[in-house]
């Protein structure tokens, strides 16, 4: 009797055993699936629409003749670069890949004196100096907007699409201020200023590239001519050590100044 209930508790027990096991595999199908990937949002596409601020370095020469000698015959002078710097301020708006902006800026240009090569007249040699100080545009800018694929800052080419990458062209009107130009007889008779402060004006054109490095942040690479109105002065009368001139009309001809700068911008309304 003993043993028969053994052998019936030991039943039970196997019974008991399997049902567990059958009802943990029940429960381990039931298990819930892990959760999915989050879904791939790609960057958004930048988009140069916005206003700007930035500043920017660089280097500034000049180039211009003065003219005229007894013979009829101008001067050309060229000037060593010195260090210019300043800021801009502008807006743009892109349509697909076409940007289109304004800009105006202002930059200082290192002390420097800008001399012509000698005049000769009659037996004296004259030599025309003047000292730039100051140049400011205002320009309208036309663009091409592209991706250098491989995600938004990365490498690679993709045409046609906007992105980035801006290379453009720029026009309209410049101003540049000199303090003095001054009239020097070489051959020791002293000088004179023929004006104590001008200003002169012209066309100016100019090319760049500019990146967006960052959300908000471009940095460019730009070349710039000012092309400089010509402009007349007179020696007065009355002045002995310059009596050869007295009376006599100078020019500056064929002046322009020349800029290439790298700069950085804060772009407004990016998106």
């Amino acid at each position: 009797m003993r043993r028969k209930y053994s052998l019936t508790l030991l039943a039970a027990a196997v019974v008991a055993l399997a049902a567990g096991q059958t009802a943990s595999a029940a429960d381990l199908a039931r298990r819930a699936p892990p959760p999915a990937a989050p879904a791939y949002i790609p960057p958004p596409v930048f988009s140069w629409t916005g206003f700007y601020i930035g500043g920017n370095l660089g280097v500034a020469w000049t180039e211009a003749s003065v003219c005229c000698d007894i013979f009829g015959n101008s001067r050309h002078n060229s000037q060593q670069a010195v260090f210019t710097g300043g800021g801009q301020v502008g807006a743009n708006y892109q349509w697909n890949w076409l940007v289109l902006g304004v800009e105006a800026d202002f930059d200082w240009l290192a002390n420097n004196h800008n001399s012509t090569n000698s005049l000769i007249l009659g037996s004296h040699a004259f030599q025309l100096s003047a000292n730039d100080r100051w140049i400011t545009t205002v320009t309208g800018r036309v663009g091409y907007a592209f991706n250098l694929g491989g995600g938004p800052w990365g490498l690679g080419w993709n045409p046609g699409t906007g992105g980035p990458w801006l290379i453009y062209g720029k026009g309209g009107w410049g101003w540049a201020g000199v303090n003095k130009f001054t009239l020097t007889n070489l051959n020791g008779f002293g000088s004179i200023d023929l004006s104590n402060s001008n200003s002169n004006d012209g066309p100016v054109g100019g090319v760049g590239i500019e990146w967006a490095f960052a959300p908000n942040w471009t940095a460019k690479l730009e070349y710039d001519n000012l092309f400089l109105s010509d402009k007349n002065f007179t020696v007065q009368t009355g002045l002995p050590v310059l009596n050869v001139l007295n009376g006599r009309t100078f020019s500056t001809v064929n002046r322009d100044v020349q800029t290439v700068t790298v700069g950085v911008n804060y772009l407004f309304n990016w998106h």
